[in-house]
C-alpha cells in the first residue's frame, strides 16, 4: 500500500482515489500514457498524409492509394495474433515500447535513405509502410490490454473514449500539417517529426508505472510455441459465443465498409484536389475527438451490444451513403465527422466488452484474435476496390452502363462518379450486417449473456475475487 492507503486503513482502486459513482478521477498514469501516444500518432498522422500525397503524384492511380492502404493494414492483421501471444508473456509497458521502438527503427531507416541515400523513391514508401504496421499490431492490443491496469473498471468506457480521441485527434493536424510540410520542406522534415514524436511516446511509457504489471506466472516454465499461443487467443474467442459473434459481424462489417472507403481518397483527389483531401481528413479527426469526448464524459450506451450496432448503421447511413450522395467539400466533411464520431464510440464500446469479459492475462491473446478476425477482411476489401475502381466502376459510370444505368441518375458521368457509386452500395451493404446484428441476440445482449470476469472493488475498498475470497492487491 501506499502511505496515502496505510493511514487511511484501507486500500482503495486502482487510480489512487475512492471509488465514486459516475467519477473519472485518479487518470494521472493514464495521462501520462495519453500524451504520448497523441504526440506519436500525430507524427504518424502526417507521415502517411505524405506517403499518400507521394504515391498519388506518380500517375494519380487509385490502385496506388488502396496498395499503400493495403500495405499498412494487411501486416497489423496478420501480426496481431502473434503479437497478442507476446503480449500476455511479458509485461504490458514492456509491449508498449517494443511498438514505440518498432516505430523508431521503421522511420529511422527511411529517414536514412532519405537524408545519405539521395532521397526516397515513391516504391520506398510501401515496405516502410509494411514495417509501421507491424509496429501497430503490437501498439493497439498492448495499450488496450493496459488500460485495466491504469483506470477502474468503471471507468473503462471514458478511458477507450479518451484514447480514441487521441487517435482521431491526429487525423485533424496530421494532414494540415502534412499538407504544410510537404509544400514548405518536403518529406525530410515529416520524417524527423514523426522520428521525435515516436521518442516522446517512448518516454511516456519509460515514466509511467502500470499497478498490477508483471510477468504472468509461470514465465520461466517451458513455454509453447507463440503460434500455439496465437491459436489458444482463437480458441479461447470461438468458445464464448457472444464474442465469436460479435467478431463476427465486425468482420463482415470491415469487409463491405472497407471496400467503399478505400476509395474515399482518391475520389476526392480526383474530383477536387489535395486541399479537399486534407479538409476531409481533418473532419474525420474532428469527428472521432468529438466521439472519444462524448464518451469520455458518458461512458457509453449501457447495452454496448445494441449501441454497437445502431452506432454502425449510423455510419453507413452518414460516411458512406451520404458521402456518396453529397457533392462539395462542406457535405463531405460533415458526412465523415458524423460517421468518424460513430466510429469512436463502436470501437471504444468493443473495447470495453473484451475488458471486462475477458481475464485480464488472456488479453493480449483475445484482442490479437479479435483484431485478426476482425480486420483481416479489410484488406481482402482494399486489393480488390482499387482495381475495380479503376478498371470497372469508372469506366461505367463514365459510359452510362453496367449498373450505372440504375445508378447513372445519382452520381452522373463525372470523373468519380464511379468511386461514388461504389461508396453508396459498399454503405447498403453495411446497413444489412448491422440488421443483422441487431437481430443476433448473443450480439445485441452480449452485456447480459456474458458475465464480467476478473475482480471487483468492494465496499471496503478491498477486492473480493470470485468465490468471495479478499485479496490486498489493488486490481480493477
Amino acid at each position: 500500500m501506499t502511505d496515502r492507503e496505510k493511514a487511511d486503513g484501507k486500500a482503495v482502486p486502482r487510480g489512487g482515489e475512492k471509488q465514486g459513482a459516475g467519477r473519472f478521477d485518479g487518470i494521472g498514469p493514464l495521462l501520462l500514457v495519453w500524451s504520448g501516444q497523441a504526440v506519436s500518432l500525430v507524427g504518424s498522422a502526417v507521415l502517411r498524409f505524405a506517403f499518400i500525397i507521394e504515391v498519388w503524384s506518380t500517375g494519380e492511380q487509385a490502385s496506388a492509394v488502396t496498395a499503400l492502404s493495403l500495405c499498412a493494414v494487411l501486416p497489423q492483421a496478420l501480426f496481431s495474433p502473434f503479437a497478442g501471444a507476446i503480449i500476455d508473456r511479458i509485461r504490458k509497458r514492456s509491449a508498449l515500447q517494443i511498438a514505440d521502438a518498432g516505430g523508431i527503427l521503421a522511420v529511422g531507416l527511411l529517414a536514412l535513405v532519405h537524408f545519405f541515400g539521395g532521397g526516397l523513391e515513391p516504391w520506398q514508401v510501401y515496405p516502410a509502410t509494411v514495417l509501421l504496421g507491424i509496429s501497430a499490431a503490437f501498439q493497439l492490443p498492448a495499450l488496450t490490454a493496459a488500460v485495466p491496469l491504469l483506470v477502474r473498471k468503471d471507468q473503462l468506457g471514458r478511458a477507450n473514449g479518451l484514447l480514441a480521441g487521441a487517435r482521431s485527434a491526429a487525423g485533424i493536424c496530421g494532414p494540415a500539417l502534412g499538407g504544410v510540410m510537404i509544400a514548405l520542406s518536403g518529406i525530410g522534415t515529416v520524417l524527423v517529426i514523426d522520428l521525435v514524436s515516436y521518442a516522446f511516446a517512448l518516454i511516456g511509457v519509460r515514466v509511467v508505472r502500470m499497478r498490477g504489471d508483471k510477468v504472468p506466472e509461470g514465465a520461466g516454465a517451458p513455454r509453447t510455441k507463440i503460434t500455439a499461443e496465437a491459436v489458444e487467443g482463437m480458441r479461447y474467442l470461438f468458445r464464448q459465443a457472444s464474442l465469436r459473434d460479435m467478431t463476427v459481424n465486425f468482420c463482415v462489417v470491415n469487409l463491405v465498409m472497407v471496400f467503399g472507403f478505400a476509395v474515399v481518397q482518391p475520389m476526392v483527389l480526383l474530383r477536387s484536389g489535395n486541399g479537399a483531401l486534407a479538409a476531409v481528413n481533418s473532419a474525420i479527426g474532428l469527428g472521432g475527438v468529438v466521439g472519444g469526448l462524448v464518451m469520455a464524459a458518458w461512458g457509453g450506451p449501457k447495452n454496448r451490444g445494441r449501441g454497437m450496432m445502431l452506432g454502425i448503421l449510423g455510419m453507413c447511413l452518414s460516411a458512406q451513403i451520404g458521402m456518396s450522395l453529397l457533392g462539395g467539400v462542406v457535405g463531405w466533411c460533415a458526412a465523415m465527422l458524423v460517421g468518424a464520431a460513430l466510429m469512436t464510440v463502436v470501437n471504444a464500446s468493443m473495447q470495453s466488452i473484451v475488458q471486462t469479459k475477458v481475464p485480464h492475462e488472456w488479453q493480449g491473446r483475445v484482442f490479437g484474435a479479435v483484431m485478426f478476425l476482425s480486420q483481416i477482411s479489410g484488406p481482402l476489401a482494399m486489393a480488390f476496390s482499387g482495381p475495380l475502381a479503376d478498371g470497372l466502376f469508372e469506366p461505367q459510370a463514365a459510359d452510362g452502363t453496367g449498373v450505372f444505368v440504375l445508378l447513372g441518375p445519382l452520381f452522373g458521368d463525372a470523373p468519380g462518379s464511379g468511386m461514388a457509386g461504389m461508396l453508396f452500395l459498399a454503405g447498403v451493404a453495411g446497413l444489412a450486417v448491422a440488421l443483422w446484428g441487431l437481430a443476433s441476440r448473443s450480439i445485441r445482449d452480449i452485456d447480459v449473456l456474458l458475465p464480467d470476469v476478473g475482480t471487483d472493488t468492494d465496499a471496503d475498498g478491498g477486492t473480493e475475487r470470485k468465490g468471495g475470497e479478499k485479496d490486498d492487491a489493488v486490481r480493477a
